[in-house]
């Protein structure tokens, strides 16, 4: 997913596309496509919208990455969910491993996910990471393996990552979702009211591109304060 405004990064988001800007002095999506790639994938949609030609331009057929990728536009921003379904009326077919292009996974941690959620025989799977204290992280509460709750905070200070993998049957779901926006969170909320199970695959620390000082701090990180 790499059509997000940015809003939170402006004014950086005003001229560049989110997924371009650096981490490590690399473009995020970039990284993102190599670890896919390494990690077995072969196929991958990109969803793009705002200031989408930057990004296309840099990915291009994804040959440069070992990849084959093709692009879906999302036109407004109206969620993660809606971006699914672009995705998926662009020709996409599940299962689906699905990222947000604005966040760096440690390295193998998405082919991990992956291959953990392929044996949970789960309808669903949650990307968590541990940030205890963190207010912007969704808290989740995991038990054996298994998303419990979104939002509730668990007693191991686990957050939910932006990183999701649903079944065929999860991802006709979304169809019926209520918005905008409409939200992948809602999807999985609603399955687990409906006694699906989700599995709850932890992954190692991430680093997220969500305000201007993230930029800095992750392409020069000997700024950062050390009091």
């Amino acid at each position: 997913m790499a059509a997000g405004e940015g809003k939170r990064l402006r004014p950086l988001t005003e001229r560049w596309a989110k997924a371009v800007l650096p981490i490590d002095g690399r473009p995020v999506i970039a990284t993102l496509l190599r670890e896919l790639a390494t990690a077995g994938f072969k196929r991958v949609t990109v969803v793009t919208g705002h200031l989408g030609k930057q990004v296309e331009a840099l990915v291009g057929d994804g040959s440069g990455f070992g990849l084959a990728v093709r692009y879906a536009c999302q036109p407004e921003p109206l969620g993660s969910a809606d971006a699914v379904r672009r995705a998926l009326e662009a020709g996409v077919s599940p299962p689906l491993l699905v990222a947000a292009a604005d966040t760096i996974f440690r390295r193998g941690d998405l082919g991990r996910a992956a291959e953990l959620w392929t044996g949970s025989n789960t309808e669903g799977g949650l990307g968590v990471r541990r940030a205890p204290g963190d207010s912007e992280k969704t808290p989740v509460r995991v038990e054996n393996g298994r998303l419990v709750a979104l939002g509730e905070e668990g007693e191991d200070g686990l957050a939910a990552a932006p990183l999701w993998l649903l079944s065929g049957e999860l991802a006709a779901t979304l169809e019926s979702l209520s918005g905008p926006p409409f939200e992948l969170a809602e999807a999985f909320r609603r399955a687990l009211e409906n006694g699906r199970e989700i599995a709850a695959l932890e992954l190692g620390p991430t680093r997220d591109l969500t305000r201007p000082t993230d930029v800095i701090l992750g392409n020069f990180p000997y700024l950062e304060s050390s009091s």
